[in-house]
């Protein structure tokens, strides 16, 4: 048995690859802790994970904002004697970070204590955080055909994003009985990734009077402080009613897109596997303030798949006409859900499961390795 430390928190997009990571480990026999950020997001998604042990890290976002800039680098200096302390007391076989503001003290401390260290990135533009630290790094896990330059091939993994077991496509029919949703009625899902998207949340208030026209229900995740939970009722031309639902959160992300026949959703790399994995057609619309604009890269690739469609935000007044020419085009959909079907052949938690376990394999048995001096 081995130990690892998974470093996951921030965004729903580190967190659910951890704990999906989590899962295959502790299956395999291993012990591990995922460090989290202390952001109300990441509280709500560990909610339905009581099984693991969560550990809250001290830091903040990256800005070049001269006093967030500050307050940026006081919290990752309080980060790493944080991490520092707990890689002394946990001793730890091996380390994995999957990005942003909470892998760098824990690959750090890792690094000056001699323990491989691994890192992975879901974007098709690899952030900050994956390419300064993986100088550092023994194992770094990118998309397929992407490199970094400066990061050994000799080092580099090409794997997709490790997907949490009770991410699977249900029946249709099944998943709308269990959310509650009309069974005769075309649904629209609209995701705005773990932090929500205002612009998006604006358009459904805005464009559900039409959408009901045309019988088209809609279930609206705002995200968390971007709207209340809710439900708006309107008459479609045939009389019947029909029905947006706004909520903040939901933690039946499988359900909801295997229920849904077509998705409106931002670019983040979760949200498009998750899309593959659940064989769901959509509209992505890239956050244009992305870092380094890694949305457009990743939708570019999801609609070169042949898995949907790419709206820019600036043309968010052609999305109700795209929504409602893909929605009722049953055959354009099949063809979409086959080659999601296709994008989903390799299971990346099994490749990285495997690479893991030989990574660490070399520290079970002797963890009082000297740190590496070069760190």
């Amino acid at each position: 048995m081995s130990k690892f430390l998974i470093s996951c928190g921030g965004t729903g997009g580190h967190l659910a690859p951890g704990i999906a990571l989590a899962e295959g480990l502790v299956a395999r026999g291993h012990e591990v802790r995922l460090l989290i950020s202390r952001k109300r997001v990441d509280a709500r998604l560990i909610e339905k994970y009581p099984q693991f042990e969560f550990v809250r890290v001290p830091g903040r976002g990256f800005s070049w904002n001269p006093v967030h800039f500050v307050a940026f680098a006081v919290s990752q200096l309080q980060g790493l004697r944080f991490c520092q302390r707990l890689v002394r007391e946990t001793r730890p076989d091996a380390i994995v970070g999957f990005g942003g503001f909470t892998s760098t003290g824990v690959i750090v401390a890792g690094r000056l204590r001699g323990l491989p260290v691994a890192l992975h990135e879901a974007n098709r533009v690899p952030g900050r955080a994956v390419r300064l630290l993986g100088r550092l790094a023994q194992r770094v896990y990118l998309p397929p055909g992407i490199r970094i330059p400066g990061i050994s091939a000799a080092i580099t993994r090409h794997v997709g994003l490790p997907m949490r077991r009770e991410i699977a496509r249900t029946p249709q029919a099944a998943a709308r009985a269990a959310l509650g949703f009309e069974a005769n009625q075309k649904l629209l899902v609209v995701l705005g990734g773990s932090q929500g998207a205002t612009s998006l949340n604006d358009w459904v208030r805005r464009e559900f009077k039409a959408l009901a026209t045309e019988g088209v229900q809609v279930c609206c995740v705002t995200g968390l402080d971007k709207g209340r939970d809710g439900v708006v009722e309107l008459p479609a031309k045939t009389g019947e009613t029909v029905r947006a639902y706004f909520t903040m959160f939901t933690d039946r992300v499988a359900e909801l897109l295997s229920a849904a026949d077509l998705v409106v959703a931002r670019a983040g790399a979760g949200t498009i596997a998750e899309l593959i994995r659940c064989e769901t057609p959509a509209i992505l619309v890239p956050f244009p303030q992305s870092a380094d604009d890694h949305q457009r890269a990743n939708a570019a690739f999801f609609e070169r798949q042949g898995g949907g469609l790419v709206i820019e935000q600036a043309a968010l007044g052609r999305l109700r006409a795209e929504v409602l020419d893909t929605i009722f085009n049953d055959a354009l959909l099949r063809t979409f859900r086959a080659n999601l079907q296709r994008m989903d052949r390799a299971s990346a938690l099994d490749l990285m499961l495997d690479d893991l376990e030989q990574l660490a394999g070399g520290r079970s048995s002797g963890r009082d390795a000297a740190p590496a001096s070069g760190a």
